[in-house]
């Protein structure tokens, strides 16, 4: 299997090499050559795999350059760290399923992937016998994932930047209260978008990349959506019976999580929909619903996950979306630059909708949401979830199981819990162990060169 960049500008990679690469060299994401597939007949042959067996079945599809021995023992290594025996359970509430994707170190979705990530830049970099400098943005859950995956690992190094002010006070003290040597947290006076045009301005620079060794932990790292796929196969055979088709709701801000169920579909996931719910940074609600990918300001919501304009995954999508034409994704992205928006023409915007559909749930229904489910349920969402759950309550599913992906833990995001129930909200163990914790934080401005010369001064 390998790697090619949706810009068309490298030559293939192998799958360790896509992962060190992290953004193409060419400026675009990678992706794999060509797509693997699974037979119905196989999918029901995967029923009663656990979650770490059903990930090794997935992700070998795609990686050839390591023994499978190896591969096996990164992955379970990797998921004995959640605490619980499914990984990513499924639970029916309120006729809709809950996928529980906050049972990792961070409580986030993101551990899902990261734990692998930071066993496989691990295990890469013992074999080559090199360094890494990880730098990456995040708008809250991402930088506290991607710092425990990798805390005190050999031969690693990270940088993470945030938007100062901008995340929730858990998220903030999940990344700042590492005081491991290898990890360096950046406030940045800016928003998430600020933070990921940095990172992608030092990973274009390719001198400063190979000089320092620049790897990637954001959803552009290949691995970080090959990991992701694994969990909408698990909730699937979970819910649905053979053939049968699922509608699956994602929060949605980076376009990753969406992405990864996009791919489990072109692999042969019977999935009926994937319904993209945003908040009120809604650019890819407007562009799915009326074909307007226009670039406005963030603002600030009680979801900060997903408080993001641009997001980086789009791109793989509209490299399908064009039939593969990587000048076609370049040519997108040259506008976007200098136009603040992307065309589409009218036959792509009629298979976007066959893709997708789309809705955007503003601060008062994420509310109103968290307090219904929770008086007449008992269960507790988090404000990203609730986004998702309420845009499935706004779509007519008739039959259709409906899967919706819980993103975080409620606890994470205490104060939009506790507005929206007037009830404190349990506190786990993660978290109530960050109380009075030292911390250790720069911030700066959202400075690609100041973030340069603090990279430079401290990794020397």
């Amino acid at each position: 299997m390998r790697y090619i960049s949706t810009r068309g500008g490298i030559a293939p990679v192998r799958f360790k090499d896509a992962v060190m690469m992290g953004l193409a060299d060419d400026g675009g994401l990678l992706l794999p050559e060509s797509i693997p597939a699974f037979s119905a007949e196989e999918l029901e042959s995967w029923r009663t795999l656990t979650y770490p067996q059903l990930a090794f079945n997935v992700i070998s599809r795609f990686v050839d350059d390591i023994p499978a021995a190896d591969l096996q023992a990164l992955i379970e290594r990797s998921y004995a760290t959640f605490n619980h025996p499914e990984v990513t359970p499924v639970v029916q509430k309120d006729g809709v399923y809950i996928l529980e994707l906050f049972h990792g170190v961070t409580l986030a979705f993101k551990d899902v992937a990261l734990q692998f990530l930071g066993n496989l830049f691990e295990y890469i970099l013992h074999e080559r016998n090199e360094r890494l400098t990880i730098v990456g943005a995040t708008s809250g859950d991402t930088g506290s994932a991607a710092i425990h995956g990798v805390r005190g690992k050999a031969g690693i190094s990270i940088f993470i930047l945030h938007p100062h002010g901008k995340t929730s006070p858990v998220q903030a003290q999940q990344m700042t209260s590492v005081l491991d040597e290898n990890v360096h947290n950046i406030a940045a006076d800016g928003t998430f978008d600020d933070c990921q045009d940095i990172v992608k301005e030092l990973m274009g620079d390719l001198a400063f990349k190979q000089k320092y060794s620049l790897g990637a932990v954001n959803s552009i790292n290949w691995a970080r959506v090959l990991a992701q796929v694994v969990y909408y196969i698990y909730a699937w055979l979970r819910v649905a019976e053979k053939g049968q088709k699922v509608l699956f709701s994602v929060p949605t801000g980076n376009f990753g999580d969406i992405f990864a169920g996009y791919m489990a579909q072109k692999m042969g996931l019977p999935i009926e929909k994937l319904l993209l719910a945003t908040n009120e940074n809604n650019i890819l609600t407007r562009f799915i619903n009326q074909g307007d990918y226009s670039v406005g300001s963030v603002v600030q919501t009680l979801s900060p996950s997903m408080d993001i304009q641009v997001a980086s995954n789009f791109e793989r999508y509209l490299y399908y979306l064009f039939n593969q034409d990587g000048g076609r994704v370049s040519a997108a992205f040259t506008q976007l630059k200098t136009e603040g928006k992307i065309s589409f023409s009218n036959e792509e915007l009629q298979q976007v909708r066959q893709d997708f559909c789309s809705a955007s749930v503003g601060r008062e229904e994420t509310l109103a949401t968290i307090g219904r489910f929770k008086r007449e349920t008992g269960y507790l969402l988090d404000p990203h979830t609730a986004v998702g759950v309420r845009a499935a309550q706004q779509l007519e599913t008739g039959t259709t199981p409906v899967v919706c992906l819980a993103t975080a833990h409620p606890a994470k995001f205490g104060d939009a819990v506790v507005e929206a129930t007037g009830e404190p909200v349990p506190v786990p163990p993660a978290i109530a162990q960050l109380e009075g914790l030292p911390t250790r934080c720069v911030r700066m401005a959202a400075d690609s060169e100041q973030v340069r010369n603090f990279i430079i001064a401290t990794v020397g």
